[in-house]
């Protein structure tokens, strides 16, 4: 029990009122959100909604407008040189030297983060076994698939043991078992203290994160655990099986307590109100059809960024 609450005393990444203006775009608005130590923390929203931006600020790599960041107990920007060393940044597209080999990108980032010549060698065989490239390691990595410079990617960023990692949308290339041994990893980083904060786009893998902000043009509109998100989000869900879903979606969009109509192959996944009372009652009643073709189901957390960003009434 101990643990947990220390944990949450102990706030790796902390902003108070983040703003980054670009002239007239206000690309992060007023952020403030928390990460506890050991946690996995996700940014999900879609491309330009400012995940990167607020990532490069996190790093260091850009300066706020506004605001205040602390990271690991230092202050961002003043102290950015130091926090160099404590963290390790994947970016969103592959970073490494496509002329080198697995092993040559590998050498050339422990010496950038002054690795010993001892150190370098034990900690370059040591991700190499770990991220599945031994047998890679003489490959130029320009060669590999999606997945295995995905897994390069990971192994340079977390060459000097970093507290703190950044991941910004690591695994929009490549395939659904990839990311899936992706995610793995960086459970075992997790479960080695390492604290890691992850944009995605991806909902499956929003859902994996311990706690997650969901942003839309630069503003967070709800922040919390997968499930407390799903539980506050102020609808239910309801599935309707007909063979008449085009004509029935355009009927319930137009009314005030929908918020949203989805088809999903032969069902329509409608979101109501929670100020309805009794969802099947009302869409029974509206749409004259049998309730037994009505199912109330568990929210997703596409369900959430839906209800709490402007795509809802789309």
């Amino acid at each position: 029990m101990n643990q947990s609450s220390n944990q949450h005393q102990q706030s790796v990444i902390k902003t108070k009122g983040l703003c980054r203006h670009f002239g007239s775009l206000k690309a992060i608005e007023n952020l403030d959100f928390e990460v506890g130590k050991g946690q996995i923390y996700g940014f999900l929203g879609p491309n330009g909604c400012g995940k990167t931006t607020a990532i490069r600020m996190l790093t260091g790599l850009l300066l706020p407008t506004s605001g205040e960041i602390e990271i690991l107990g230092l202050t961002l920007p003043r102290d950015a040189e130091k926090l160099r060393l404590k963290i390790g940044y994947m970016t969103q597209k592959f970073s490494l030297y496509d002329d080198l080999t697995v092993k040559e990108n590998l050498k050339f980032i422990a010496k950038i983060y002054g690795l010993s010549r001892s150190e370098q060698q034990s900690r370059i065989d040591e991700l190499l076994e770990t991220y599945g490239l031994d047998q890679k390691a003489h490959q130029l990595a320009g060669s590999m698939s999606g997945g295995q410079k995905q897994r390069l990617g990971l192994a340079a960023a977390t060459m000097h043991k970093p507290e703190l990692l950044f991941l910004d949308e690591p695994t929009s290339a490549v395939d659904p078992e990839n990311r899936r041994n992706f995610w793995e990893k960086l459970f075992d980083l997790c479960e080695q203290g390492t604290t890691i904060l992850v944009s995605t786009h991806y909902m499956d893998e929003a859902e994996r994160c311990h706690k997650l902000a969901i942003l839309e043009a630069g503003v967070k509109r709800a922040d919390g655990s997968p499930d407390e998100l799903m539980q506050n989000m102020g609808a239910q869900v309801v599935e309707i099986e007909s063979s008449q879903l085009r004509q029935l979606k355009q009927q319930l969009i137009a009314l005030p307590e929908v918020i949203s109509a989805a088809q999903l192959g032969s069902r329509l996944r409608v979101l109501v109100q929670d100020s309805c009372d009794d969802p099947l009652a009302f869409l029974v009643q509206q749409t004259a059809l049998d309730k037994s073709a009505l199912t109330l189901v568990r929210p997703s957390l596409e369900d959430v960024f839906v209800t709490c960003t402007g795509k809802g009434r789309q």
